[in-house]
């Protein structure tokens, strides 16, 4: 494991393992020799320059995700203002609208992270927003089921790349124990998609009847020009790698490819199929993409349902207020999201945080399921999206440290990304109109994925702790191998034995 100093300002904790230290004495090793050479890279300026990086990332990438989340899912928002009544969405054809989204978007995310390895992000990734964008801008002036179908479909493939394209992205700017903090901060955006929703549907609402338009029209066309816009100003205000970022001094540059070879282990970077087919082969990430598609169907069925949900407990008496009281529980789980990316960070830790917050959400589960008290409901509500959210980038940081390799890691985190996402193809049809107002088979449901999560994230904790401490009884610490030993094993990957699991 690669730990840090730079997360936050704060000091590593004494709690961290010995492959911890070890690599965190390597790099202060290395900080020290630069110093002495001239470079003048003590820790504060370290601190510096990380800081400078992430104002120039991280705002930026999260507001580009606040606008996926916010397109793919203000569907929810729409179909309390006359959305199935207008397209005439008898029966399962709206649960069908959101289940399109899913396979095309799966479908979508490995060759996208494939693509963004071949080309630069600052031209792929602008591009597809574009092409959600315009999708977004038609789902507001279909006329009927087909019509919505398609251009759910085509949403997908436009969306796709974003997610692991961005969380790939986060994992070329820093080491492996600061993107956890970076990726929940890009993730808060979904709960901050969550709550801005419901406020700017609210607001939209107003224009209902302006060009002869229903209010939900305008929810998409109004959110879908927005994507639009921001795209087009994204061709030059992203990034590409920090070998040429423009916002980087040489030394600066120079300073932030060291640091990422130390923590990366020298590992190969170049792209060859054969660490696609590696990144296949890996049972590790196979586990996590179950995980991840426990965690998942609970992200989807919330994002997609809440509005519905909290309309049905009858805690207000008008669709309006329902769209308001979504609001709450998405701020909560946001700070959760952020203060959990930070303290993981700080730890070198993820399986623990991510049992505790799965702990979390089947509380909230099980409040939902055995009660009718509507206020009860609603304070469970709160605890199962301040126990989903959080374990998003709390599993993409996980996946993604303990994947060597820059392709490899790349595509393990598509797959990973891509199969949760499945998740949401059957969170469309666990909520169903005739299981109103308790919807007990949909929250089951729920509770067997969080539960199998969980089960899981255990036993994926206690085979990594144990593979460490193997390697660490019959290999020499990370922190001892020269450069020479590194790039002899650069083709392995994780398999090197110089390299350490985050546990």
């Amino acid at each position: 494991m690669g730990s840090s100093d730079e997360v936050s300002g704060a000091d590593i904790p004494t709690t961290e393992s010995d492959s911890v230290n070890n690599e965190k004495a390597a790099y202060k090793a290395t900080n020290l020799d630069t110093v002495e050479s001239g470079g003048a890279w003590d820790d504060a300026r370290t601190k510096a320059l990380i800081r400078k990086i992430d104002w120039a990332l991280i705002p930026f990438l999260a507001f580009l995700y606040l606008l996926s989340f916010l397109d793919r899912t203000n569907i929810g928002n729409a179909r309390l203002e006359h959305l199935e009544a207008d397209l005439k969405l008898t029966g399962l054809k709206y649960n069908d609208a959101l289940a399109i989204f899913f396979p095309f978007y799966v479908a979508a995310e490995v060759p996208s992270n494939m693509a963004m390895k071949r080309f630069r992000p600052s031209i792929w990734i602008p591009s597809i927003m574009i092409a959600w964008g315009v999708c977004c801008t038609l789902m507001g002036i279909v006329h009927n089921y087909a019509g919505l179908m398609a251009v759910r479909a085509a949403l997908g493939v436009a969306e796709g790349g974003l997610f692991p394209g961005i969380t790939y992205y986060i994992t070329m700017w820093y080491r492996r124990h600061e993107c956890g903090f970076r990726m929940a901060i890009f993730f808060s955006a979904a709960t901050a998609a969550g709550a801005f929703g419901g406020l700017l549907a609210r607001g939209i609402l107003e224009m209902a009847g302006v060009a002869g338009l229903n209010g939900w029209r305008w929810i998409f066309i109004l959110e879908g020009i927005l994507t639009v816009a921001v795209a087009i100003i994204a061709f030059w205000a992203m990034q590409d790698y920090p070998d040429t970022a423009k916002f980087l001094t040489p030394e600066e540059r120079q300073e932030v490819s060291a640091r990422l070879k130390l923590d990366r282990s020298s590992l190969a970077d170049e792209f060859d199929m054969r660490y696609f087919w590696a990144a296949l082969k890996d049972w590790k990430i196979w586990v996590h993409m179950f995980i991840t598609i426990g965690v998942y169907t609970g992200l989807y069925s919330y994002s997609l349902f809440l509005p519905t949900i909290i309309n049905d407990m009858k805690v207000t008496s008008t669709p309006e207020q329902s769209q308001l009281m979504t609001v709450p529980p998405y701020v909560v789980a946001c700070l959760f999201c952020v203060a959990a990316g930070w303290y993981a960070d700080k730890l070198g830790q993820r399986g623990l945080f991510m049992i505790f917050f799965m702990g979390m959400a089947i509380v909230g589960l099980i409040m939902l399921l055995a009660t009718a008290n509507p206020w009860v409901r609603y304070v469970g509500c709160f605890l199962l999206a301040s126990g989903i959210y959080p374990n998003v980038p709390q599993g993409v940081a996980w996946n993604g440290n303990n994947i060597g390799g820059s392709l490899k890691r790349g595509v393990g985190i598509a797959m990973h990304v891509g199969f949760g996402n499945l998740g949401g193809t059957m969170a469309a049809y666990l909520f169903l109109a005739p299981a109103k107002p308790r919807y007990y088979s949909g929250f089951s449901t729920l509770l067997a994925f969080q539960a199998m999560a969980m089960v899981l994230s255990i036993l994926m904790t206690i085979y990594l702790r144990r593979e460490n401490a193997r390697r660490d009884r019959e290999y020499k610490p990370p922190s001892e191998y020269t450069e020479e030993e590194r790039v002899a094993e650069r083709e392995k990957g994780d398999n090197a034995t110089f390299f350490r699991y985050t546990v």
